[in-house]
């Protein structure tokens, strides 16, 4: 499934555009159309082992049901959506609303019981409360309904009052259930609460562009204008000769923290950050080119240590300025610098970018895509063996269906090859 890349001045080969909607349509949307409703207990199904079998009744959590909730909202509203999945978006939201929404508190639980009936965790951490934030967005789009754009909104200013830092900008990041700050010691996501993660702020900043959009509430913009500041200028670390490179951990004041851990880079997180932040100069209406320095900035230095100039595709992590050396790819790294790759390419009509994108999505197709099970391989090790469940708590239709489906609706609309 290779694609070749001609070196006279063509568009971007059809074969890219065709083998695009072979993955959306022929892998992953019937894995998840007929898997991820639960009939039973209500909100979705995750939990498929690696020929993507159902193993039963599990827990929920947050950040797996809004990921699907927002998986068949933004489907619902694409050229390849149909009723069905407007009416699977709604399932999710019903779910999240009866039994994740915190009536005495606000906010949403981190886990419940399979039924809902049970907060398992009911702790808050801005993690999960960014991607409920980025799906009640998608689904009030998707549907035109008022419903979960008032809970948008009303989801929006809880974390204004209890998890904005007016000190330092930001977000502090976990909490118990009544918002009150827990004791130090680990959050839902193996950080302190006094810890400022990459992670977390990036996919904040994805979720305030998705509700910004369809909110007239100007405090919403403040805040994405106020995080794409300090992701450029503090989570991110600049260097001359090397590129850029996120740090993960900061302290409250976001000082970078020092641990050995602490001086690696994800290659995923990098790249997306680059096609967000572009995404977000767009909604508060300025040009590309105001994030588009940074963004060139963290692409090259993961296409100069992370990304596998052989087989093609992304490596997980590897410590700064050094080839990666952690070599496994991992799902959602490949769909990332995937989508990165062509926003970049879209942004700068550079070559190699069209280059990364095309042997992107040849690895993709060719050994993460699972044309036996359906959807694609969570992990494949630098031998070639592929491992991992299809769905659980993490692995959702999210990376891989936002990819192909961002990508899709590009490829073939722009630049030229060279």
């Amino acid at each position: 499934m290779a694609i070749a890349i001609s070196r006279s001045l063509e568009p971007l080969p059809a074969e890219a555009r065709a083998l695009l909607e072979l993955l959306l349509l022929g892998n992953l949307l019937p894995f998840w159309e007929t898997r991820a409703i639960d009939e039973r207990d209500g909100g979705y199904c995750l939990n498929h082992d690696a020929r993507g079998r159902y193993c039963g009744p599990a827990e929920k959590s947050l950040v797996a049901q809004t990921r699907t909730m927002w998986f068949f909202s933004r489907i619902a509203r694409s050229a390849y959506g149909r009723e069905v999945h407007l009416r699977a978006a709604r399932h999710g939201y019903d779910f999240l609303v009866r039994h994740m929404w915190d009536d005495a508190y606000g906010g949403f639980y981190w886990r419940t019981s399979s039924s809902g009936h049970v907060a398992v965790a009911s702790g808050k951490h801005l993690y999960g409360q960014a991607f409920a934030l980025f799906a009640l967005a998608e689904y009030a789009i998707a549907s035109g309904l008022r419903e979960p754009a008032d809970l948008a909104e009303e989801l929006f200013l809880t974390l204004e009052r209890h998890a904005w830092d007016e000190s330092y900008g930001g977000y502090r990041e976990f909490f118990a259930r009544d918002w009150s700050l827990p004791p130090d010691r680990c959050g839902y996501l193996g950080h302190s609460p006094a810890v400022k993660s990459m992670n977390t702020h990036l996919h904040m900043l994805e979720a305030l562009t998705n509700y910004a959009s369809i909110s007239s509430n100007t405090v919403a913009r403040t805040r994405l204008a106020e995080l794409c500041a300090i992701i450029s200028e503090k989570v991110v670390h600049h260097d001359g000769r090397l590129g850029a490179f996120g740090i993960e951990r900061h302290a409250r004041d976001w000082t970078p923290l020092c641990e050995p851990q602490d001086r690696r880079t994800s290659y995923g997180h990098d790249v997306e950050t680059a096609w967000m932040l572009l995404d977000a100069y767009t909604i508060l209406g300025k040009s590309e080119t105001a994030g588009l320095e940074i963004a060139k900035a963290l692409f090259e230095h993961a296409l100069r240590f992370g990304f596998d100039p052989v087989g093609g595709g992304f490596f997980e992590s590897g410590c700064f300025g050094v080839p990666a050396d952690r070599r496994a790819k991992v799902w959602w790294v490949q769909a990332e610098g995937m989508l990165a790759a062509l926003r970049m390419y879209i942004a700068t009509s550079d070559v190699k970018y069209a280059r990364c994108f095309l042997r992107t999505l040849s690895w993709i197709a060719t050994h993460q895509g699972d044309w036996e099970h359906g959807e694609w391989h969570p992990l494949i090790d630098e031998h070639g063996a592929a491992s991992g469940n299809k769905a659980g708590p993490w692995k959702a239709p999210y990376h891989g269906v936002r990819a192909v489906l961002e990508c899709l609706e590009r490829v073939g609309t722009q630049a030229r090859v060279s």
